[in-house]
């Protein structure tokens, strides 16, 4: 079977690289799902304070014995020492030179492709990179690796070393993209499986900061529940979408009401990760302790800060973020309550009925008997 790489729909089962927003790139040292072809995993670096923390990991379709390890961190350099990744601000045309350290942790020479690629957030939130092969157009391709395949003794480790330049009519804002070591495996089924692990890049481009966020495609569903004396929940779902040029911590509030406001509640914070501009995620919040007022309408509140680059000056303060909001409606109807008012009113209607049934057959009686009583006067008479 000709072997070829494994599709982005796959990367959660073949453990591709993903780039979480708080650290390295942790994917290659990912479990596959159960029933997936077994392949080789490499264990990401920890934080700097613990470099020895990583454990080994073994291919069971590599040679007997043969386990294939490795990590990668930030070189130690003029750019900063013990880094979680790599930050950078440069003007439009700028330019400059760092390193990535590719360490062999395992008892087998490796060979490595080296490469940078444009980073993109995932729909869980976490900072992924583009798949080999496909091409960049912002900052994975600013990035030049000098030494794109790299051969690295067991125990030893390499440093790559890479340009970063700017183009003279890059747009200010922010940018995020990764450097990526990748080693290709064949696995027992003729798969070759791409095991990526690497490091962040984000890259501020000099200028004006425009933050902005938006929020869409709100709603809010309402469930009574099976008491008529208690209240009910509210889910409300909606989209947060970066639509400025800078990199957002966002925070939101979400409240639900009846009425005329009656009836207020408001959810439990929602994990929101950064966004990079572009990126969108969807996110849901279930609302307890939502009386059913006829009519519930659900509010977003959204608002955040620009994240700080390492080493940005006090006086390199961010612009703040305008605050939007969305709402959205639906009905809260209390079926329960309004079938029990049903069957009261049912009651009520049926024993006025059969009351007036009575009334009339009782008439009905008496008139028969008077009649009867001046038939018999006639009759004597």
């Amino acid at each position: 079977m000709t072997p070829s790489r494994v599709p982005a729909a796959l990367a959660a089962l073949a453990a591709a690289a993903a780039l979480a927003l708080g650290g390295a790139l942790p994917a290659a040292g990912a479990a596959p799902a159960a029933g997936a072809p077994p392949a080789v995993r490499a264990a990401a670096d920890p934080a700097p304070e613990d470099p020895a923390a990583a454990g080994p990991a073994t291919d069971p379709a590599a040679a007997a014995g043969t386990q294939v390890t490795w990590g990668v961190r930030p070189a130690d350099t003029v750019h900063g020492a013990a880094r979680p990744n790599f930050a950078y601000t440069l003007p439009p045309g700028g330019t400059l030179s760092d390193a990535l350290v590719v360490t062999n942790k395992g008892d087998a020479p490796l060979t490595l492709d080296v490469y940078a690629a444009d980073g993109f957030l995932t729909p869980d939130g976490t900072l992924d990179v583009l798949e080999a092969g496909e091409e960049s157009t912002a900052l994975g391709a600013w990035v030049r690796v000098d030494t794109p395949q790299i051969a690295v003794e067991p125990g030893a480790a390499v440093e790559v070393p890479f340009t970063v330049t700017v183009p003279e009519d890059a747009q200010p804002g922010d940018y995020a993209a990764g450097v990526v070591s990748s080693l290709l495996v064949e696995n027992a089924a003729g798969v070759s499986v791409d095991r990526r692990l690497g490091s962040r890049v984000h890259l501020r481009v000099s200028g004006d900061l425009a933050p902005a966020l938006a929020v869409t495609d709100l709603r809010v569903d309402y469930d009574a529940g099976g008491n008529p004396v208690a209240p009910g929940a509210a889910t409300v779902t909606f989209t947060l979408t970066n639509t400025g040029n800078a990199r957002v911590a966002p925070t939101e509030q979400v409240r639900v009401a009846g009425l005329f406001g009656l009836g207020r509640a408001r959810a439990a914070a929602v994990e929101v990760p950064e966004l990079i501009p572009g990126a969108s995620v969807v996110r849901s919040v279930r609302v307890d302790g939502v009386w059913p007022l006829v009519r519930t309408t659900a509010s977003v509140a959204l608002g955040g800060e620009v994240v700080a680059l390492p080493g940005a000056a006090a006086t390199d303060a961010a612009p703040a973020v305008p605050g939007v909001t969305a709402s959205a409606a639906a009905w809260a109807v209390p079926w329960a309550l309004v079938g029990a008012l049903a069957l009261v009113v049912g009651l009520v209607a049926l024993r006025v009925a059969a009351g007036r049934r009575r009334r009339v057959r009782h008439q009905r009686a008496v008139d028969a008997a008077v009649a009867d009583a001046l038939a018999r006067q006639g009759a004597t008479t």
